[in-house]
């Protein structure tokens, strides 16, 4: 389709959505991601409630990233070489078994048969069943993903997942800190989970079957050292994955909002909702703003951009006493995160052969999929070592010092338009 008396073709803001499977995708990722997010939210605050330690909440996110890390290669694997509907369909059959397992461990009528002691202990474990199966979801959705859509629509794409990515994140929060205050507990919480999950279940029956494209030739190490070669020969998509797993490692906040909200600013659970909505709202609205106006016109110097944004917002959010400005520091923390996400999430999308899918969204898992628990767990830890207040200026200043490496290390990409990436033959694994 073309303007009148132009030449050029007009944009087509929807592209990505007229394809049946991609709309499919989206709702699956959007209910699941809803009711993740809102289980993440509430059981941090729900941890720390119990124990006032903020180790607790380190191992929070220790407990998901060991499975989610240590088993990712091999879930990328098999992502490559099994159909991905039913693998996707036993990626939630456990996660709905976890959920429905702390659900009964936080109801009260359970409290005479689980000691209170018990009660944390069971809530890692299923955080540790979580971790795995995110080992295999990661890997599975991201060629679901591509293969739902033609390449040339993978730049709206992008926009729309990690809008609807963004959205449910909103929601799940607010939803889960909302729900808390006023059920005054957890467990009400779980019945919205375990629905938003059922129908995430029903969703992925809509998708077709995704037949395998790779059969193996050679033993699982082989394979598996193949896409971890791939992705550490194109310099292109390692440079961007070490970005953004360093500054988030350091700069993420996210574990401790619990502290801020019972602690320092003594805004109770709906403050505590507030805080983990702000972020995510942040990054919906800038989502939607790039639907029409894409920061890929200079892809890898808008990254950088955006990453130095989001050091500042860390450092402005440590800094700041009050609750008003917190927010204002956790939206922009949130808005320059997704330029990030939409970013990052073309380049690995369009240097990708198809027969690597998995393996390379695997190797991209264990740096970003998991770099937000890991970076829960060194948040807590220094929290506890060096306060609260100092842990979040330390991972602010890392995330800066991390741009400025970068910067000098990646000056050759900065002038590089989308289109320089297009050139790229993804089979070919060459580098600009």
């Amino acid at each position: 389709m073309t303007d009148e008396g132009n030449s050029r073709p007009k944009k087509d803001s929807f592209a990505a959505l007229r394809y049946k499977d991609f709309r499919s995708y989206l709702g699956m990722r959007f209910f699941f991601t809803f009711a993740y997010q809102m289980q993440t939210a509430v059981l941090g605050y729900y941890i720390y409630a119990l124990t006032h330690s903020k180790m607790s909440l380190a191992y929070i996110g220790l407990s998901e990233a060991v499975p989610a890390v240590g088993l990712a290669l091999y879930g990328g694997y098999i992502a490559d070489k099994y159909e991905k509907r039913k693998m996707l369909i036993l990626v939630f059959t456990g996660v709905i078994f976890s959920s429905l397992v702390m659900f009964i461990t936080t109801l009260k009528s359970a409290s005479p048969y689980i000691p209170a002691t018990w009660i944390v202990p069971i809530l890692y474990g299923m955080i540790f069943c979580n971790g795995i199966s995110r080992a295999f979801y990661g890997p599975a959705t991201f060629t679901v993903y591509a293969h739902s859509i033609p390449r040339e629509v993978y730049p709206n794409a992008s926009t729309w997942s990690s809008t609807s990515w963004q959205l449910a994140s909103i929601l799940g929060p607010f939803t889960g800190g909302f729900i808390y205050a006023l059920a005054g507990g957890i467990t009400s919480n779980f019945i919205v989970i375990l629905t938003f999950l059922a129908v995430t279940f029903v969703l992925v029956y809509r998708l077709r079957k995704y037949p395998p494209v790779f059969v193996p030739k050679e033993s699982i190490a082989k394979s598996l050292k193949a896409g971890i070669n791939f992705v550490f020969g194109n310099s292109i998509l390692v440079s961007a994955l070490s970005l953004d797993l360093f500054s988030v490692f350091f700069g993420g906040v996210v574990a401790l909002l619990p502290v801020f909200a019972q602690d320092i600013l003594h805004v109770g659970a709906q403050g505590f909702g507030l805080m983990k909505m702000a972020s995510s709202l942040g990054a919906a609205l800038t989502m939607v703003v790039m639907v029409r106006f894409s920061p890929l016109n200079k892809p890898w110097r808008n990254l950088l951009i955006a990453v130095t944004g989001f050091g500042l917002c860390i450092i402005g959010f440590g800094l700041s006493r009050s609750f008003i400005l917190t927010l204002v520091f956790l939206f922009g923390q949130g808005a320059f995160d997704s330029v990030s996400v939409i970013i990052r999430g073309t380049l690995v999308q369009l240097l990708t052969p198809d027969h690597m899918r998995g393996r390379v969204s695997a190797v991209n898992s264990m740096f970003i999929g998991s770099s937000n628990e890991i970076g829960d767990f060194e948040s807590g830890l220094a929290a506890q070592l060096l306060g609260t207040i100092p842990a979040v200026l330390f991972g602010g200043s890392i995330t800066m010092l991390v741009v400025i490496f970068t910067y000098f290390k990646t000056r050759k990409f900065l002038p590089l338009a989308l289109s320089d990436f297009h050139k790229i033959d993804p089979d070919k694994g060459e580098t600009i």
